[in-house]
């Protein structure tokens, strides 16, 4: 199928459209970790247990498992520009509409909406990116966007302990307003509006097979060790969840215009990129959860210096932007991906050395090396998915992307968790000394299985990726523009 043009893709336009995507990328990362500061305080104001409220989190997992597999189709239906708008705009609305809650029922159907909203953002703001930049560009813009991925589980924690010790807890969704509505008018004028021509009907059937299995197990990830399920039902719905996702492999290969195109999987650098960005997603995941349980509850530092300790991250991050497309240039592909993710893997064991004597410097310094590798990963990861990916397969790679990723953060956190409570007793959850071992632990399990993922990036070839990775110098206002 035909790529219509795009409308407005000039220089103007390529200049801010990394910053609206990170932006909109910002504002959904930023969200989901000022909620889980505001869970007691929310709990209270309701009148209803902290543990009630963790369906506030799950469903807008739900909701992101079942609408990003359509989030492509939909891109190339009605376009780019108008998809990304409805996506801020669905996400603005169930912030306000989150913020206005009465119940706990209500706020539960609102982070539904917004849910909803974020299934689009991330896979059609990547494929717009994708089908904006050339390929030997792409690498500075995906550099750019993937910082929000990692600033907003930093800075979260903080403006949540801010806004609940200072203002009402509505606030950590008002926060979302003023940024959506900028998003909205900058959208509307300057993002590229990419569409098919021809687009095939929508597969409603794999929509139900492979959204259901999904959420069923995104559902039982979410849950996983609370104890409001018995092993017989979390057994039971695994199962359903496996059966309904073969059931769905099953009809991809006998219809022709599936929800999504498994045969993408066929390209080696997608391949690589998906599964061994699952995998290594797996040890990153449970990261952001084990450092507030080790800082707060093992160190006994406040909300606030937890989340100070690890904005070194963040400032890691946005330094590697600069020096992202020469290492890729010079080293490939497959060397920073082999090499990258067993760093990344050591670095994540680092943190098992640290204890109540440990001097905060050295805290500091290994978040900072942290958050250097980690950004070179994701970006890495995320921008090999398009390396051999054509123009009319751009939304299909980004939808497949997306899922797996959110996949894997859901694992990576319940891995965490499990690996995290295997080695605290019960009863001893507020010992400091308990929770300090168990979340060591963690560490080197999830830094070992880090390491073990860079086997997937072998199959890779020394040249894969050189599309991308190996392009003519820009000249010093393009690069101002695209950063």
């Amino acid at each position: 199928m035909a790529t219509t043009p795009p409308a407005g893709a000039d220089d103007a336009t390529k200049k801010l459209l990394p910053w609206l995507v990170a932006v909109a990328f910002f504002m959904q990362s930023l969200d989901t970790t000022i909620l889980n500061t505001a869970v007691p305080a929310i709990a209270k104001a309701m009148d209803v247990t902290p543990l009630s409220v963790k369906s506030v989190l799950a469903s807008y997992t739900l909701s992101l498992a079942v609408f990003i597999p359509i989030s492509g189709w939909m891109a190339d239906r009605f376009g780019t520009r108008a998809v990304f708008a409805s996506a801020i705009g669905l996400f603005t609305v169930g912030s306000v509409l989150c913020g206005l809650s009465t119940s706990i029922e209500m706020l539960v159907a609102c982070r539904i909406l917004q849910g909803a909203g974020g299934a689009m953002m991330m896979p059609v703001g990547r494929m717009t990116l994708a089908r904006t930049y050339d390929k030997a560009d792409l690498v500075r813009a995906m550099s750019f966007v993937a910082i929000p991925s990692l600033v907003g589980p930093m800075v979260g924690p903080i403006a949540g302990g801010l806004i609940i010790t200072y203002l009402h807890w509505s606030v950590v969704f008002f926060v979302n307003i003023p940024v959506g509505l900028l998003g909205l008018y900058f959208v509307r004028r300057h993002l590229p509006d990419y569409r098919e021509q021809k687009t095939h009907p929508l597969d409603v059937a794999g929509l139900v097979l492979f959204g259901g299995g999904i959420a069923l197990l995104s559902y039982v990830l979410e849950v996983f060790g609370e104890n409001t399920l018995s092993s017989a039902e979390m057994l039971g719905l695994l199962a359903l969840s496996a059966v309904l996702l073969a059931s769905y492999g099953i009809r991809a290969t006998l219809t022709a215009f599936p929800l999504l195109n498994l045969g993408l999987f066929r390209l080696r650098t997608f391949r690589a990129s998906v599964s061994g960005g699952f995998f290594t997603r797996l040890g990153l995941g449970g990261i952001p959860f084990l450092f507030p349980l080790l800082y707060q509850i093992g160190l006994g530092l406040s909300p606030i210096q937890s989340g100070l300790l690890v904005l070194p991250q963040a400032v890691a991050s946005i330094g590697l932007k600069t020096f992202m497309p020469a290492i890729l240039g010079r080293l490939g592909y497959r060397n920073v991906l082999v090499g990258n993710t067993i760093i990344v893997g050591l670095m994540i064991m680092s943190f098992a050395t640290v204890g109540s004597e440990t001097p905060v410097w050295r805290i500091v310094v290994q978040a900072f090396i942290l958050g250097f590798f980690t950004s070179m990963q994701y970006t890495s990861m995320n921008t090999l998915v398009y390396a051999d990916v054509t123009g009319p397969q751009t939304s299909g790679a980004s939808t497949i992307a997306a899922t797996g990723q959110q996949l894997a953060i859901s694992f990576g956190v319940a891995g965490a968790s499990l690996i995290a409570a295997f080695f605290v007793p019960d009863g001893a959850h507020s010992s400091p000394p308990a929770m300090i071992h168990g979340v060591q632990q963690a560490f080197l399990i999830l830094g070992a299985m880090t390491i073990l993922s860079s086997v997937v990036f072998m199959e890779l070839r020394k040249d894969d990726g050189d599309s991308i990775s190996h392009h003519a110098p820009i000249s010093r206002d393009t690069h101002d523009g695209e950063t």
